[in-house]
């Protein structure tokens, strides 16, 4: 029997800048001892060998934060260490988040050298007024140019960009759109603009600082992204995500499958089977608070609990109906001990399916592209 599936996060909590629509564990520091860290991140993730042992990493994902900033020696000791702890897949998956500044861009030579096979570029926009808007502190040419050193560097690349952002109409944004297509390889994510508690944006907006395109606006942009990527052979496989037939991030898919990953770093989560439950594992958000318990313990573990019972069904719920292809409802079944359907009340999910935004067939439960537009509303109704 092959060991189980597993999936590596590295969370680098540094950035140039704080965003404004960021809510992510993101900090802003005058200089980082990067071997300081590299030593804390090598002692945690063998911390998480010992926490899931016997797997096979098929994925690893560098998140932030801004992991471009991290020195590609402390990627490359990770990758080389996390092979050692762990049998790991012969086409794993290394992602590594990047930032589209002609300083990181230059570092991708070193970052593929290193053993990262696929890099997801921040770009977020296609022109100045935008950037500067969403505080990024690269400019388009700057971004281009990053686009065009990835396809170099990487078999795989990605990029991000944001949409119903102030004053943007669906027309200006099917023009953007037009841009990224002419660039993208095999795979975009395409986030509608949130506006997240905690952010700059969230005190702006609240203010009238600015105003977001009406419902009907938004609407129509993401009808017309998910009708336009599928002409252009990259058809929507999550909510926001968009790829090539077999170009999905298999990291991505780790978390809405509700597979096993561990995280390391300051506020990485973990979740992987232990018996019949999940445990979830929440590291010290605080860079300097994790660390110093690294150096003090061997990790920053904050926080450690089972999911089970009908938590454990809703946490799955949630994730699988963000896929198009929705929840296998016999996996769901082997990680939670119930079918899905079963599991959610019939007062519930029939008038859900019969206002056409939840499908279900002998295999699978999903979202259509109606529900998955209006899917933390649908899930209230699923899980309240």
């Amino acid at each position: 029997m092959s060991p189980a599936p597993l999936g590596v996060y590295v969370h680098w909590p540094f950035c140039k800048s704080k965003c404004p629509y960021c809510d992510f564990n993101s900090h802003v520091r005058e200089g980082v001892e990067q071997a300081r860290w590299r030593a804390a991140l090598l002692r945690e993730l063998e911390h998480a060998a010992r926490e899931a042992p016997g797997r096979r990493v098929e994925t690893m994902f560098f998140g932030g934060g801004t992991p471009s900033l991290m020195e590609p020696e402390t990627v490359a000791a990770l990758i080389a260490r996390t092979r050692e702890l762990w049998d790991s897949a012969p086409d794993i998956e290394i992602t590594l988040e990047a930032n589209p500044t002609s300083v990181e861009a230059s570092r991708f030579a070193a970052l593929a050298e290193a053993g990262v096979n696929r890099v997801s570029l921040g770009v977020q926009a296609l022109d100045a007024a935008s950037l500067k808007f969403l505080g990024r502190e690269h400019s388009t040419d700057e971004a281009l140019d990053a686009l065009a050193t990835a396809r170099r560097h990487f078999a795989r690349h990605s990029f991000d960009l944001i949409y119903a952002r102030p004053g943007q109409t669906p027309e200006a944004w099917a023009e953007e759109l037009e841009r990224a297509l002419a660039l993208a390889g095999e795979h975009l994510s395409l986030y509608q603009l949130t506006i997240e508690r905690g952010t700059r944006f969230f005190t702006d907006h609240a203010r009238g600082t600015f105003v977001l395109p009406d419902e009907e606006a938004s609407a129509a942009m993401f009808e017309h992204t998910q009708r336009r990527l599928i002409e252009a052979g990259l058809p929507a496989y999550e909510i926001s995500n968009h790829a090539r037939p077999g170009a999905a991030c298999r990291h991505n898919l780790i978390y809405w499958r509700y597979q096993d990953y561990v995280g390391i770093g300051p506020g990485a989560h973990g979740r992987f089977a232990v018996d019949n439950a999940k445990r979830a594992i929440r590291r010290s958000s605080g860079p300097e608070a994790w660390l110093e318990s690294v150096e003090r313990t061997g990790h920053g573990t904050a926080e450690t609990s089972t999911v089970e019972g009908q938590d454990l069904v809703e946490e799955a719920l949630m994730m699988g109906l963000r896929l198009a292809d929705g929840i296998d409802r016999a996996t769901f079944a082997s990680v939670t001990g119930v079918d899905p359907v079963e599991a959610i009340d019939a007062t519930r999910l029939d008038p859900l399916v019969r206002a056409g935004f939840l499908e279900i067939d002998v295999t699978h439960l999903r979202a259509t592209s109606e529900g998955r537009q209006r899917l933390n509303a649908l899930l209230e109704r699923l899980v309240a």
